[in-house]
């Protein structure tokens, strides 16, 4: 079957160059996906059902809920008090603060499921505490950024739905399950790293607590808390699809932050429903441009290609999985991850397939693979807002960031290696 070089041109290079001219991806990918279209003359009807159909999905309604419920305890001050109780559990060690940063994104991150909003809202209180009590601030960040990661790999996970619309409906729970062990090993590395950095440097202890006032801030931290049991017991019990219980847990985030914790108002409320309305536009349009984006890919036979010229080099599994893991840190250094999982995952889980890749375990891999872009320049948004937190130039961030990026690298390596460590809680459970 010949190869339509000139479709691909205008579908790939449009895409590219519409990028470089800082077009918005939405149009990026639309305009690209349009002129193929006109090019390989399918009518433009089919065009508009490939759009629809991107969000003809049950799914996808978990998106608006769970970006709703990350606003809400991100507004309502659920970080604060996870950063409390964070300095309970561990602030007691040596460089208690860093330890504390890192236990607060790990709880922070199965709640809001974004490492932009666990930067932005645990940073810009523990970022300027840790520089206060003596941390480089280029540390600071560097601690701040990297745990992060772990809240698109701990459920709930935005970027998980995403995967599971652009693999053909995976199961949700099931990749909900699979993302805790890697991002439990991720945290624990850190903090690995961090318990070495803080006797080499020798980083204050932490401040100690009484027994009453641990378990008042553990409390008070639980009822916010309780907001992932019902998202991840509800679906696990079968009480719940995913889409009901993000449903449910903007409710019970509503009430919990309005009535018990009353730290919204009225204003409060309604600026996060405009601002989630804005995302949720944004990632509407992404989803339905990516999937006429990703029919042509099909048709033009792209994935197909690409297996060829891979299996040309190597058909060896472990050559193969190294040379997605390149591309893929490659590419999250460029672009945004929601838009390269719905874009590549049409192209790269064919490829994976053939040489025996679950579909789940690929798609944890490519998760925290891109989770690792949002770390590193020239686009990594969670960098570029825990930067402009400690008011301190890229460089300076960056050069604090080594060690931590071999640390995610360990990790990386291992979940790609050895799927047990991503399929085995899902096997239990079922």
């Amino acid at each position: 079957m010949s190869v339509d070089w000139i479709g691909i041109t205008l579908l790939l290079g449009g895409f590219l160059g519409l990028m470089l001219l800082r077009v918005p991806i939405a149009f990026a990918l639309g305009l690209a996906s349009l002129a193929t279209a006109l090019h390989l003359n399918l009518p433009l009807l089919l065009v508009a059902q490939r759009m629809i159909n991107g969000l003809n999905s049950f799914t996808f309604l978990a998106v608006p809920f769970f970006i709703l419920v990350g606003n809400i305890m991100t507004e309502g001050g659920i970080s604060d008090r996870l950063v409390r109780l964070a300095d309970v559990l561990v602030g007691r060690l040596r460089g208690g603060l860093a330890h504390g940063n890192v236990v607060a994104s790990t709880m922070f991150g199965g709640i809001s499921g974004s490492s932009v909003a666990d930067v932005a809202s645990i940073g810009s209180f523990l970022i300027p505490a840790m520089r206060k009590a003596g941390y480089p601030a280029g540390y600071s960040v560097a601690v701040t950024v990297t745990s992060s990661v772990q809240g698109v790999l701990i459920p709930p996970s935005q970027n998980m739905i995403f995967y599971a619309l652009a693999a053909g409906g995976l199961p949700i729970s099931t990749l909900f399950l699979a993302g805790y062990i890697p991002g439990l090993m991720l945290g624990i590395a850190l903090m690995v790293l961090c318990a070495v950095m803080a006797k080499r440097h020798n980083h204050p202890l932490g401040a100690r607590y009484t027994l009453n006032e641990g378990l008042r801030v553990v409390a008070d931290a639980a009822i916010g808390l309780f907001t992932i049991v019902i998202i991840i017991g509800g679906i696990l019990s079968g009480v719940f699809t995913a889409t009901e219980s993000a449903a449910v847990a903007v409710v019970y985030a509503l009430l919990v932050t309005l009535f018990w914790y009353r730290s919204l108002s009225r204003a409060a409320v309604a600026r996060i429903f405009s601002t989630t309305l804005t995302t949720l536009a944004m990632v509407t349009a992404i989803i339905m441009t990516s999937s006429v984006f990703g029919f042509l890919l099909s048709y033009l036979r792209i994935p197909a290609l690409l297996a060829e010229g891979i299996f040309l080099i190597s058909e060896n599994k472990i050559f193969v999985l190294m040379a997605i893991n390149i591309l893929l840190l490659i590419l999250g250094m460029l672009m945004d991850m929601g838009v390269l999982i719905l874009l590549l995952t049409p192209i790269l889980l064919p490829i994976v397939s053939k040489v025996g890749v679950d579909p789940i375990h690929f798609g944890v891999m490519m998760i925290l693979n891109l989770g690792i872009g949002l770390c590193t320049p020239p686009v990594g948004t969670s960098l570029l807002v825990g930067s402009g937190i400690a008011r301190i130039r890229l460089g300076s961030a960056i050069g604090s960031m080594w060690g931590f990026y071999i640390a995610m690298i360990v990790v990386l390596l291992l979940v790609t290696y050895f799927p047990a460590l991503t399929l085995t809680l899902p096997a239990l459970m079922n």
